[in-house]
């Protein structure tokens, strides 16, 4: 049985099969997707404020420190926040070998004590190490959002130092171009603070600096701007202990937010709402409280929700960007432009051009001259290109004008497996040996030579894969596909095809019209 043949066959049908849908633009099967440069979108140049970074994760450190305190009961004084430190006191000497401990379990702290008295920053090394995680969390986080919010292949990535390019295919309205923008612009910043109830009637007449005195923060209410909030500076828990966020409808169907904590949120959560029954628990978000409900009863379970007059809409989009993950660093636009469809309308048409061209000129250059060898090449370059179209349709990625470039300059690399094989069984019958052997020679000694130019050029394309960015990609992607293609269509798929025919191609003995060898060269 000829098994190449029937894997080839297969090939074939797969790759026509799953490239009609592109090809047709039919509603469905999986379809390439156009890229920015080819459909149109959004391009946007962020910046990342590196230096709010050092601020949130003072309040974490904070959040720790008053934790700790409390499961320990460790008595506190004066605990306060500045931008680059924390301050406190520990009021029974017995107990600061505990507080020392702790401390000495996280890296990078710069830790100052005078008596009793502790202030605690980070090293100028870990600010460096934060400020550099902020970016790169910023554009994994940016990324997982868009991903979530069902844009097709986003470009992310990093550039300069403290930069950030966001390229959206496909954004054609205002409004998307709005909702994008502001999904990729929340900080998310998910925290459940105290509500001072001993200076709760002083929200409205107390300065944030006089607050601040007092180890408090005013807050403004997320829908009713003329609504305040006094609370405590140091929140009891953040966003980094949630594991989920979900759009859920209370009883009058409004939409809300349902959030669930890990292990330690929920232990904390749990022990704050245990001994706080009467008093108000601020869900802030982003600096806003949503909602300040009195804690009825102990809350176990690690379970809890944000109710805020949202629109379904925006009920989704923050519960994504919880999802996601809160920005340790808040992000600026710095530059926008949009791009019009005519470029890729343009950019198509061109490139359409070239792969037609280049293929035809391939395709007759093969039959003038390898005859029928030439032939059955192009039918393995013809199947290489719907596999290509098919595999990139099927694993949904975004097709860009470099990687149309990469198709076109495959057509040519698809034909190489084959010329090296037609012209080592032309050798091998110009030296007498039979069609037979010098067919199956001719594969076995050609073989090593394209191995080694493919995997060579694949390690290249892998290696542009995984280092470049947006369009790098994309005509890495294509050059990948395209060279696994190839090795299948033209190792095995013609070799198949050769077997089927060898009895007639013996029969015929005319080398002319199967291998293109004219007369007198044997």
């Amino acid at each position: 049985m000829n098994f190449r043949l029937i894997l080839f066959a297969v090939a074939i049908l797969f790759g026509v099969g799953a490239s009609i849908p592109t090809l047709f633009n039919t509603t469905k099967g999986p379809k390439l997707v156009k890229g920015l440069d080819l459909q149109g979108g959004l391009h946007m140049l962020l910046g990342v404020k590196t230096d709010e970074a050092i601020k949130s994760k003072i309040k974490s450190l904070a959040s720790s420190v008053k934790y700790f305190s409390d499961d320990e009961d460790i008595i506190i004084d004066g605990l306060k926040l500045a931008d680059s430190s924390v301050s406190f006191a520990v009021l029974d000497k017995d107990e600061m070998p505990k507080m020392d401990k702790m401390l000495s379990e996280i890296k990078g702290l710069d830790i100052k004590k005078e008596g009793e008295k502790y202030s605690i920053s980070f090293t100028d090394e870990e600010q460096k190490l934060i400020k550099d995680f902020a970016i790169k969390q910023a554009v994994d986080t940016i990324r997982n959002r868009l991903d979530q919010f069902g844009l097709s292949e986003p470009t992310v990535a990093k550039q300069g130092k403290d930069k950030i390019l966001v390229e959206l295919p496909g954004i054609k309205t205002p409004e998307e171009e709005q909702r994008a923008r502001e999904l990729i612009a929340k900080a998310a910043y998910l925290e459940l603070m105290a509500v001072d109830e001993k200076k709760a009637d002083q929200a409205y007449t107390l300065s944030p600096e006089e607050a601040k005195e007092y180890g408090d923060l005013i807050l403004e209410d997320a829908k009713r701007k003329n609504v305040k909030y006094i609370v405590n500076e140091v929140a009891v828990l953040d966003g980094s202990m949630m594991t989920d966020a979900r759009v859920a409808y209370d009883q009058s169907h409004q939409p809300i937010i349902t959030f669930s904590l890990n292990s330690a949120g929920g232990k904390i959560f749990g022990k704050f709402s245990g001994d706080n029954v009467g008093n108000r628990m601020a869900v802030v978000l982003d600096g806003k409280v949503y909602s300040a409900p009195v804690i009825r009863e102990r809350i176990g379970g690690g379970h809890g929700q944000i109710s805020g007059g949202f629109t379904v809409s925006e009920a989704h989009d923050v519960a994504i960007a919880l999802r996601s993950g809160a920005l340790l660093a808040p992000v600026t636009l710095l530059e926008k432009r949009s791009v019009g469809p005519s470029l890729g309308a343009d950019s198509i048409r061109q490139s359409m051009i070239a792969l037609v061209l280049g293929f035809v000129l391939v395709f007759v250059f093969m039959i003038v001259y390898y005859g029928y060898a030439g032939f059955i090449a192009d039918i393995a370059l013809l199947a290489n290109l719907f596999l290509i179209i098919a595999i990139m349709a099927m694993f949904g990625a975004t097709l860009t004008l470099p990687g149309m470039a990469g198709i076109v300059l495959t057509v040519g690399m698809a034909v190489d497996a084959n010329v090296i094989i037609n012209e080592r069984v032309r050798e091998l019958l110009h030296a007498g040996k039979s069609i037979k052997l010098s067919l199956e020679k001719g594969y076995d000694n050609a073989m090593t030579a394209i191995l080694d130019a493919n995997i060579t050029t694949l390690i290249a394309a892998v290696v542009l894969y995984a280092y470049g960015t947006g369009p790098i990609k994309g005509f890495a992607l294509t050059i990948s596909i395209g060279i696994l293609a190839s090795m299948l269509t033209a190792i095995v798929g013609t070799h198949g095809i050769y077997d089927f025919l060898l009895p007639r191609i013996e029969k015929s003995k005319n080398l002319r019209k199967w291998f293109g060898i004219k007369k007198g060269e044997k």
